[in-house]
């Protein structure tokens, strides 16, 4: 039986990729990355807890577990390095020494070069994601106004831009201004921030970036978006197809009807 780890960050994502693996006849061994993946018991045949500064050890791990093939999986926050939350082995400190920036893609792509130096193949999220590719059109039964139509088409061009230079991919719009801009802090708190900024109305607008590598950092949305988005009145949620996901689908959709939002794949 062919083996495949899962890297695995914040979130939901981590535990259907392991499932789907399964049923596609992998046998998963999960890396649990500490302090910030939840519990993965059940979705995997093996999981090994490693705090996600000790790249090293994971890559050992995989190793002598028999991996040759990995996908990294869920919500890494950049701002653990700040944090103190991270505890860097010898490999780690190396790495982010020969970094020129530590901008996102800067550092996962450092970490996939790493991981595919010792014989590992890093393969796309989206291998493992079909069931959950954000398909195109209206979800929900609210349909867009106008005026939000035109704040989705102005948040594209601005989301994909922000994207290109690796800030973020999520904004947050109101009558074609720009009301926050996702940067280290998170789809989520974006929206907060934004949210608050705009009032009752304001449009979401995530995208993959145009320079996207699907095997890391592929955009998600979930009910989290969404409770987010709830909290401060935000009214659409505008995610590109085929280039994003979209978790707990129909929770999702039954959450914004009875929230009177819009979602949508553009």
């Amino acid at each position: 039986m062919k083996k495949i780890g899962i890297i695995s960050g914040k979130g939901e994502l981590p535990g259907l990729l392991a499932m789907e693996a399964k049923r596609i006849g992998y046998y998963v061994v999960m890396i649990a990355l500490d302090p910030i993946a939840g519990p993965m018991d059940g979705c995997a045949d093996e999981v090994k807890r490693i705090n996600v500064g000790r790249l090293g050890e994971i890559i050992k791990t995989l190793k002598t577990s028999g991996v040759q093939e990995a996908i990294m999986a869920g919500k890494v926050s950049k701002s653990l390095i700040y944090q103190s939350k991270i505890t860097p082995d010898m490999r780690a400190v190396k790495l982010l020494f020969t970094l020129k920036d530590r901008k996102d893609d800067t550092i996962l792509q450092a970490i996939t070069d790493e991981i595919e130096s010792e014989g590992i193949r890093m393969m796309k999220t989206t291998d493992f994601a079909g069931d959950i590719l954000m398909p195109a059109g209206l979800l929900t039964k609210r349909e867009t106004i106008p005026a939000e139509d035109k704040d989705i088409a102005f948040g594209l061009g601005i989301a994909k831009e922000i994207g290109r230079v690796d800030i973020g991919q999520t904004v947050v719009v109101k009558g074609r201004a720009v009301m926050a801009v996702e940067a280290i802090e998170g789809t989520d708190e974006a929206i907060r921030r934004g949210g608050r900024l705009a009032g009752d109305g304001a449009v979401i607008v995530k995208v993959s970036k145009p320079q996207q590598d699907m095997r890391y950092d592929v955009p998600v949305v979930g009910l989290d978006t969404l409770r987010a988005m709830i909290e401060v009145r935000a009214s659409v949620l505008a995610v590109e197809a085929g280039r994003a996901l979209i978790i707990q689908r129909q929770e999702m959709i039954s959450m914004a009807n009875e929230a009177g939002l819009s979602i949508m794949g553009v």
